[in-house]
């Protein structure tokens, strides 16, 4: 079962929709966009065939039937395998090409990450549905200290202590800013130069006194790309002015409200209630867990400042 609309019951939560000006971008060749919303086990995407990421993902997470499995129940053999999509052409996606590229210093980071979706009516399905994450379709390049380090330990933060704990139902969306002056990556993919997106967001619903709510996060990479050389110096590849960047540490997540989001991606979210109402993004702290030891977070004594 892909992403569904109404798994919060009582509520229709339907997939963000992008704007007249990007579907004008596909054109004849390439076809409308229903074509690139390609649906997995309990969660779904669009794929923008011209950067070759999605747009976002959707995701459905149930905290009364998640599993708790791990890498080598999904992949016995020991090896993660990562495969394009054949349901779209290989020419408006990038694998192995990118991630195994000269300078390719960053991991193919899971948008919508394995654990989110490794729920079911047994072990069997999550295992599946786990499974399904690891398509090229569902990946963009993040370094490790981002991909590795409290972007990931947020949502484990959300998932462990709120969501599973709780029982919770959420529905889940996560993409990277797609910008024209996002910066070059410093080697070609297929002869061709290829854009790395810095700046990567996330968008939660949820029930709270039986009532819609959602929230917004957002991090960046860009200093991580510049310091590792990963991408060309900004003024070598810009084709139109540079947009302002907002002032955000690398590496750090800072929750945001879901009009900032709408601004820079361009796409339209299903309105719901908000109790982040700030226009100034507040960065989120964990407070008793170390992020740097690379283990299984416990998340028993952790806490955060996240508004929910």
């Amino acid at each position: 079962m892909a992403y569904a609309a109404n798994f919060i019951e009582g509520f229709e939560i339907l997939p963000p929709k992008i704007n007249e000006s990007e579907k004008q971008k596909f054109g004849k060749e390439i076809g409308n966009e229903d074509n690139f919303y390609l649906e997995y086990s309990n969660f779904s995407l669009l794929h923008n065939p011209l950067r070759k990421f999605a747009y976002y993902t959707a995701a459905n997470i149930d905290g009364e039937k998640f599993k708790k499995i791990t890498r080598k129940d999904i992949f016995p053999e020991g090896r993660d395998k990562w495969q394009k999509d054949n349901r779209i052409s290989g020419e408006y996606q990038l694998g192995h090409e990118l991630y195994k590229a000269v300078r390719s210093d960053f991991d193919k980071g899971h948008l919508t990450k394995r654990e989110d979706v490794q729920w079911g009516e047994n072990e069997n399905v999550a295992i599946q549905a786990a499974r399904s994450t690891f398509y090229f379709t569902n990946a963009v390049p993040q370094v490790d200290r981002l991909n590795r380090g409290i972007w990931k330990q947020i949502e484990n933060y959300i998932l462990h202590s709120e969501v599973v704990k709780n029982n919770f139902k959420v529905s889940l969306f996560t993409g990277p800013v797609l910008q024209e002056q996002d910066p070059c990556f410093v080697t070609k993919v297929n002869k061709k130069v290829l854009r790395l997106p810095y700046l990567f967001w996330k968008v939660i619903y949820y029930l709270k006194n039986d009532k819609l709510f959602y929230t917004g996060f957002l991090t960046s990479q860009k200093g991580l790309l510049e310091k590792k050389r990963i991408i060309e110096p900004v003024n070598r590849c810009l084709t139109s002015p540079q947009a302002p960047f907002l002032n955000f540490k690398d590496a750090e997540t800072y929750q945001v409200n879901i009009a900032l989001i709408e601004k820079l991606t361009r796409l339209n979210f299903t309105k719901a209630g908000e109790v982040f109402k700030n226009n100034k993004p507040e960065k989120l702290i964990l407070a008793g867990i170390d992020i740097r030891s690379g283990k299984e977070m416990d998340f028993t004594n952790v806490s955060m400042n996240v508004k929910l």
